[in-house]
């Protein structure tokens, strides 16, 4: 492959937040929320990165090429060719962090879609595909960026192609009178901290249940609202992760003692609720989770990564 011609001015891209899981669907479910981080990167002449971020986590995230945005930029740009001198990067962070929302596979996506836009024709070199794939790679697991990538719901698996774990989606346009609340803590738990909690494995019966209700969710998503509760329930890892986020956890089985369809969001700690509720419920809904909380009402977003 030829060294890649780079764009002179800058690009800019919006990603969604995402939720993960939607409660038994672990490891293939994404949500698109329409909460966006947005991203802006230059390619320079001189040997220089440039860096500047605001928002959520700003005083967190590094300025070098340790940062994650910049790391899934060098990926994209490697995969189509070679990288360039220097980037000025500007970062807009509204995506808590460390919170469950997806925030690492809003900067993942950011950074491939950036590189393959700052190439002369990188979209005929990396289709969304491959793009997955390489997104993938660096997240672990294809359902948060599935639906960083291409908004919506979306359904994530793997295939082995030429002896290699290939990641594959499908997407799903959701019903628009879902809504969603998310509760959101103050305090971050790291996904590698959650997934350790985990059991080598479950019970039969819950792993049937799972099933039955995994199943159930692409059709309460897109055509049956009123079945969300039942397809939201989870028997596969929820409950293993509580003592992790107890207060998480207790506001879970209080909504759903109220009939509300809420999970973990991901590897937690936010709650996540989904809802077809009138302003006077969402109203209420806010309530639920105390001070312990921030009650963020948000729509579910139809797109994902968009440049602008």
């Amino acid at each position: 492959m030829s060294k890649p011609t780079f764009k002179a001015k800058p690009m800019q891209v919006q990603v969604p937040a995402s939720s993960a899981n939607l409660g038994p669907g672990f490891d293939a479910f994404g949500l698109a929320l329409a909460m966006h981080d947005r991203y802006v990167a230059q390619v320079l002449d001189d040997v220089v990165l440039d860096i500047d971020v605001t928002g959520e986590g700003a005083d967190e995230v590094p300025r070098t090429d340790k940062n994650l945005l910049v790391k899934a930029m060098h990926k994209g740009f490697d995969f189509l060719g070679g990288r360039p001198k220097g980037l000025a990067i500007r970062a807009l962070n509204v995506n808590p962090h460390g919170r469950g929302l997806g925030s690492s596979a809003s900067a993942i996506i950011g950074g491939l879609v950036l590189a393959r836009a700052l190439v002369l024709n990188g979209e005929d070199q990396m289709n969304d595909i491959a793009l997955l794939s390489l997104a993938t790679d660096m997240e672990g697991h294809p359902d948060n960026v599935s639906a960083a990538l291409f908004g919506g719901a979306t359904i994530s698996w793997f295939e082995m192609e030429k002896n290699k774990s290939s990641a594959h989606c499908v997407h799903l346009n959701v019903d628009p009178r879902i809504q969603a609340m998310a509760y959101i803590p103050s305090k971050a738990l790291a996904t590698s901290k959650a997934r350790k909690m985990l059991p080598d494995s479950i019970p039969f019966a819950d792993a049937v249940q799972n099933s039955r209700n995994a199943s159930l969710m692409s059709h309460a998503l897109t055509l049956r609202p009123d079945l969300l509760f039942t397809a939201t329930e989870d028997f596969l890892h929820q409950s293993y992760r509580a003592n992790a986020m107890p207060e998480s956890f207790a506001l879970v089985e209080k909504l759903r003692g109220a009939g509300v369809a809420a999970f973990i969001s991901g590897a937690g700690p936010t709650v996540l609720a989904l809802h077809t509720a009138d302003q006077r419920e969402v109203e209420e809904l806010k309530l639920a989770g105390g001070k312990a909380f921030v009650a963020t009402p948000l729509e579910i977003a139809s797109r994902g990564a968009v440049l602008l």
